[in-house]
C-alpha cells in the first residue's frame, strides 16, 4: 500500500496556487464574447432577411449587430465584478432583456409585445443571476 508523504510548508510560503493571469481570463472572455457576437449577428441577420436573398446591407447589419453585442458583453464582463451583487445581477438582466427584445422586435412583433417578452426573459435572468451571486458571494 502506498501512502503519501507528509508535506511540509515553509513559514510564509504560499499554500494556494497563484491567481490566474488576468490577460488569460480577458482573452478567454473576449473569445467567448466574439463567438456569442457571431451567433447573435447571424441570428439577427437571418431574422431580418426573412427568407429573402442575402444582400450586402443584410450582411453588414449582421456584422455590426454582432460586433456591438460582443463589445457590450465583454465590457459588461469587465465592469460587473466591481458592482455589488444586486447591481451586477441587474446589469446582466438589462443586457439580456435588451438583447432579446431587439431580436424579438426584428421578427415584426409590436413594441408592446417585444417589451413584454423582453421583461419575461429579463425576470428569468435576474432570478438566476441574483441567486448565483447571492449564494457564491
Amino acid at each position: 500500500m502506498a501512502h503519501a508523504a507528509p508535506v511540509h510548508y515553509a513559514p510564509g510560503a504560499r499554500t494556494t496556487p497563484p491567481p490566474a493571469s488576468t490577460s488569460t481570463s480577458a482573452s478567454r472572455w473576449a473569445g467567448l464574447a466574439l463567438l456569442m457576437g457571431v451567433v447573435y449577428g447571424l441570428w439577427a441577420c437571418a431574422i431580418r432577411r426573412d427568407g429573402g436573398p442575402i444582400t450586402t446591407g443584410n450582411v453588414m447589419f449582421g456584422v455590426v449587430t454582432g460586433l456591438v453585442f460582443a463589445a457590450l458583453m465583454f465590457a459588461l464582463h469587465r465592469v460587473a465584478p466591481a458592482l455589488p451583487r444586486e447591481l451586477r445581477a441587474l446589469s446582466w438582466t438589462a443586457f439580456a432583456g435588451i438583447s432579446f427584445g431587439f431580436l424579438y422586435s426584428l421578427a415584426g412583433a409590436s413594441v408592446l409585445r417585444s417589451v413584454g417578452m423582453a421583461l419575461v426573459v429579463a425576470a428569468g435572468v435576474f432570478a438566476v443571476t441574483f441567486y448565483r451571486y447571492y449564494t457564491t458571494e
